[in-house]
């Protein structure tokens, strides 16, 4: 630690308080930096979210799916019970 005639200099990872000092200014020293731990966590649950709002619209997919071919294949039931005048009207006359 190097110091000057006035104050001492720190380095800016130490909080340093100086008798001399007014109480508001004994603590303006950049705070260090968070741990990773809460960005790991932050990014899981970033990734747990976005997984399970994956899955909710997967899942409403299959359902329209599901609805949409039912009635599809409703829909071609009856039109293989209806009369097929395109080919009444096409057959050949030997």
């Amino acid at each position: 630690m190097e110091t000057n005639r006035k104050l001492p200099i720190v380095s800016p990872t130490f909080i340093y308080s100086y008798s001399g000092m007014p109480e508001k200014f004994q603590f303006i020293v950049p705070a260090p930096p968070p741990s990773a731990d809460i960005f790991a966590t932050y990014q899981l649950a970033h990734e747990f979210h976005r997984e399970a709002l994956y899955r909710q619209e997967q899942e409403r997919y299959c359902e329209w799916y599901r609805a949409t071919a039912e009635s599809h294949k409703q829909e071609l039931q009856k039109m293989q019970g209806d009369i097929n005048l395109f080919g009444w009207f096409c057959r050949r006359k030997s």
